[in-house]
């Protein structure tokens, strides 16, 4: 009886150890896919009020979890029944990510400065709405984590599948990267958006005096620097991270422009993905509105 019971405590040691090993390796191959998530999400995190930027980044934390719990089994069971059903849904999440990011640039470039009278109206829409806006930037920020989470937890399952193992490791390991991923980046994100209230507590307690002082003036002038620098890359990651599911997920591209370098081509169809993307909602846009006139 002893012996059948270290039997299994053995059986259970040797499923975490290849647990551990193998988590370790799908990390590692899903570092570049969580630097873009980590740079998108912070990007959308930020631009709320002080007193509404941890409740905003609680609320986009769930919904990442509740992602992770929808997309698990999902991916699992199209894997069992159909594997290349994945790479469909990829390309399809590929669009969406590749609509915002140009669609922010595009936004940039050709951005219209209102009138006065222009500037009363969206004020006063604001005021009325600032809560509808925030539910609003929620929900697309859970909505961008969705398709990204799909591409974490696929690179994860992928790794698992390269080596062979058994399916109880293949879920453990999937599952253990995708929590990896939700709580690394949100904590990171959390850090940021709250640099401004370190610094001055910093401040405070240093009587702003001495290396301490210094440092909390640089962290609350440093803030709105970051948030503009993670606007930037944000929308870049984006663009590359929908070009890079294109590069990768569409036969077609991969024999594409040899001598290019995979970021020229990411950055490419990206781009041209976002804009077919953008022809298309503008032109079902425009349709819906006629329809609906009538």
């Amino acid at each position: 009886m002893a012996s059948g019971f270290f039997a299994i405590l053995d059986d259970i040691s040797a499923l975490m150890d290849d647990v551990a090993v193998t988590s370790k390796i799908a990390t590692q191959k899903t570092a570049g896919i969580l630097g873009d998530d980590l740079a998108v999400n912070a990007e959308k995190a930020t631009g709320f009020l002080s007193s509404r930027e941890i409740p905003v980044l609680w609320a986009i934390t769930k919904g990442s979890f509740i992602n992770k719990l929808i997309i698990l089994p999902i991916v699992f069971l199209l894997n069992w029944l159909y594997a290349p059903a994945i790479n469909y849904v990829l390309i399809l999440g590929g669009f969406y990510l590749a609509f915002e990011g140009v669609e922010k640039v595009i936004e940039f470039l050709f951005h219209r400065d209102k009138k006065g009278h222009e500037v009363i109206e969206e004020i006063v829409e604001d005021e009325k709405s600032s809560e509808e806006i925030e539910k609003a930037k929620v929900k697309s920020a859970i909505t961008t984590d969705f398709i990204l989470s799909i591409e974490i937890v696929i690179i994860a399952l992928g790794t698992v599948l390269e080596e062979s193992h058994p399916f109880i490791t293949q879920i453990l390991v999937t599952s253990l990267v995708a929590f990896i991923a939700t709580v690394g980046v949100y904590g990171i994100v959390a850090l940021i958006v709250r640099m401004d209230d370190a610094g001055f507590k910093l401040i405070k307690k240093s009587n702003d005096k001495g290396f301490f002082g210094r440092l909390g003036h640089f962290l609350v002038k440093a803030l709105p620097v970051v948030i503009k620098i993670l606007g930037v890359v944000g929308t870049i990651a984006l663009i590359m991270v929908a070009g890079g599911i294109f590069l990768h997920r569409v036969e077609f591209f991969h024999g594409l422009f040899p001598t290019w370098p995979d970021v020229l081509k990411e950055l490419t169809l990206g781009v041209v993905g976002g804009l077919a993307a953008v022809a298309v909602f503008t032109l079902g846009k425009k349709v819906y509105t006629l329809a609906t006139r009538k």
